[in-house]
């Protein structure tokens, strides 16, 4: 892999990690475009993974002020709880928020809570992850069409009245077995997730907040795990370029962010539903007529 291919790589990364169409199906279609280790699957994943630490960057610094209030909160809240002797009371705005947490401190509950399914999943079907299957384009872009199709459903019935302090277990429990729906390729994280803030209620910007904080732990502990890995299989002239694709990433990976929180503060997601649909009738064609063929041989 030289520098120019890790860049578009991390473009690639950065633009659709955060953006609901699948960053999957664009990296498996981007690696076989730039001919990145000649399509060998373990690899690729390796420098996929790795590359989200870029994103994963990209989310700290942009909800900085967010993880700093969390943090020292959960900290204090429960600090007062051991040496203060706070009887344990439930309150709240869907009565179960305990009552010695501030909003911020809950969050960082949830956050946590919400991370559970991924977690659990993502190391039980961890060698399958990594293996051929999760690049076969059938399955890619039938998941595209599965998710667009249940985002649609989600933005038609979503009451879409919640916003970041109305959050509940609910949310954290819906959006976060959602969010391992993106272990299957060609789901999306983010839309797997704003797609379970919807049915649960949220408002889009809410749900999209919500899906990147949940992202901080699952990026992390993927990109953290693939690193030391990455280190094994990756030949050691790929450093360089894997730390300037890593770098872009992170760029247009904080730009995307930015993007699609101001974009859902007055739009629908109908644009990136359209878009998905699209492109996977536009894969499934390719594959229907023996153009490309669905895995990398």
């Amino acid at each position: 892999m030289d520098l120019l291919q890790a860049i578009i790589i991390g473009i690639v990364q950065g633009l659709t990690e955060f953006i609901p169409i699948s960053s999957s199906a664009h990296m498996v279609f981007a690696a076989r475009l730039t001919g990145i280790y000649g399509g060998d699957p373990h690899k690729t994943t390796a420098v996929m993974a790795v590359m989200q630490l870029g994103t994963l960057a990209a989310v700290i610094i942009y909800f900085f002020g967010d993880i700093w209030g969390i943090t020292t909160a959960f900290v204090r809240d429960h600090w007062n709880l051991v040496f203060n002797r706070r009887k344990m009371r439930f309150s709240g705005t869907d009565g179960n928020r305990p009552i010695f947490l501030s909003e911020e401190s809950w969050l960082g509950w949830l956050i946590i809570i919400g991370s559970i399914p991924i977690g659990v999943a993502g190391l039980l079907l961890k060698k399958h992850i990594e293996g051929p299957a999760t690049k076969n384009l059938w399955f890619i872009a039938i998941m595209m069409i599965a998710i667009a199709l249940l985002l649609l459903v989600a933005e038609k019935v979503g009451s879409q009245r919640k916003e970041m302090r109305h959050l509940g277990l609910t949310d954290a429990i819906v959006q976060g077995f959602c969010q391992a729906l993106a272990l299957m390729p060609g789901a999306s994280r983010s839309g797997s997730t704003i797609m379970g803030g919807l049915f649960a209620g949220e408002k889009r910007e809410t749900a999209a907040r919500f899906s990147f904080l949940l992202s901080i732990p699952a990026i992390g502990a993927s990109g953290l795990l693939e690193l030391r890995e990455g280190f094994q299989i990756l030949p050691k002239e790929s450093l360089v370029p894997l730390i300037g694709g890593t770098v872009v990433a992170g760029i247009v990976g904080y730009l995307s962010i930015w993007f699609l929180l101001a974009f859902l503060r007055r739009n629908t997601t109908v644009v990136f539903i359209v878009y998905r649909l699209v492109v996977a009738t536009a894969i499934l064609g390719l594959l229907w007529f023996g153009m490309i063929d669905p895995v990398v041989n």
